[in-house]
């Protein structure tokens, strides 16, 4: 990604995603999709970031 413009709105420190904004922990995209790998989430572990994308 050339020039990142980070949405204030979504914060994230995960900086091997495609979509981090590397000069601040913020992401490049207008939204996210948030989902899970549980039949029952209880825990944040248990939530994935489906937006994700090798950088």
């Amino acid at each position: 990604m050339d020039k990142c413009h980070a949405n204030k709105s979504i914060r994230c420190s995960v900086q091997q995603c495609k979509n981090h904004c590397s000069d601040a922990d913020y992401c490049a995209l207008e939204s996210i999709q948030v989902g899970t790998h549980e039949m029952n989430p209880t825990e944040k572990k248990c939530t994935d970031c489906e937006s994700f994308q090798m950088g």
